[in-house]
């Protein structure tokens, strides 16, 4: 399987976007409900039997498809796999309404990117939540997706999508997943690892080209990711707060839950709408980097 097969695939998202119908994503989701459903048990050992089953189940089915026909295969487990296109489309349109004024409806539209609570929301916060899902999704829907289906092909392509799924599933700290979401939260965190570096090492080189500094950016990625209480997000949203200039972060709530999370870039201004536009094209910027890479990566890893 070779690197072009990888550059098909992203280049179906950039062009067309999630797959309208029949989504694999979407008919992951419905087999880990189902999963749930019927195994659920408030423990670690359980929801870890869950996730192992649920996620060597994914790359079992898309080795299946590369073994009938490789590049086809490859191509389009990558596809499946990004979200590029729909997270900024979607990114966009909540900084849209929100600049028009309707908080009400940017407020619902922001569900589609994310699960914090934004009833009481203004319009820099739904600002600071855009640009940190854009980030934080940028690493996982496409950065991810590319550099694993470059180490080990569809089924670590696959593998890899499961295990995020299953995290934004189960791997909060709702009284419910406490537990049972414990070993979907550490398999994602192992998984991303070299994920969000990689995303963050290309929103440094990236920065200068939405009219950001590369320096800042280190410095923001530096300083403010360790004080993250994600090992991986705060990666990627400190280098994005850095490169734009822009002070994100701050107090949360998810579920109901205050969370007092740090403040990245501190010496930034309050995100404007423009600001938005611009770490959407960073996205768009940091995707077409991985990509090339990835391709290169994938030829790499078939000699």
């Amino acid at each position: 399987m070779s690197g072009a097969a990888i550059l098909v695939g992203y280049g179906a998202d950039v062009l067309v976007g999630d797959p309208r119908r029949h989504h694999p994503v979407a008919g992951f989701g419905q087999a880990a409900i189902a999963a749930e459903r019927a195994a659920y048990a408030p423990t670690r050992s359980r929801g870890a039997v869950v996730v192992a089953g649920l996620v060597l189940g994914a790359a079992a089915a898309a080795q299946l498809l590369a073994e009938l026909a490789a590049e086809p295969a490859l191509a389009a487990v990558t596809w499946g796999t990004l979200g590029g296109r729909s997270l900024r489309c979607e990114a966009l349109a909540v900084s849209d309404l929100a600049q028009r004024e309707d908080l009400t409806g940017a407020r619902e539209r922001l569900r589609s990117l994310c699960g914090r609570d934004a009833a009481a929301l203004d319009e820099v916060g739904l600002r600071r939540a855009v640009i940190e899902s854009l980030a934080e999704n940028t690493a996982d829907a496409v950065v991810g997706a590319l550099l694993w289906c470059a180490i080990a092909g569809p089924a670590g392509g696959a593998a890899y999508r499961a295990a995020n799924t299953l995290d934004a599933m189960f791997g909060h700290r709702s009284e419910r997943y406490r537990s049972f979401g414990w070993a979907a939260a550490r398999l994602d965190d192992v998984m991303n690892w070299p994920v969000a570096r990689m995303a963050g090492l290309l929103a440094v080189l990236l920065a200068p080209l939405v009219g950001g500094s590369p320096r800042a950016a280190v410095r923001a990625w530096r300083r403010d990711a360790p004080a993250h209480p994600s090992p991986n997000a705060g990666q990627i949203e400190s280098a994005f707060a850095g490169a734009l200039g822009v002070r994100l972060g701050g107090p949360l709530t998810y579920g109901g839950r205050f969370e007092e999370r740090p403040v990245l870039a501190a010496g930034g201004r309050d995100p404007e709408a423009a600001d938005v536009e611009r770490a959407a094209r960073l996205s768009a910027l940091i995707g077409a980097a991985a990509a090339l890479g990835c391709a290169a990566l994938r030829h790499g890893v078939r000699r």
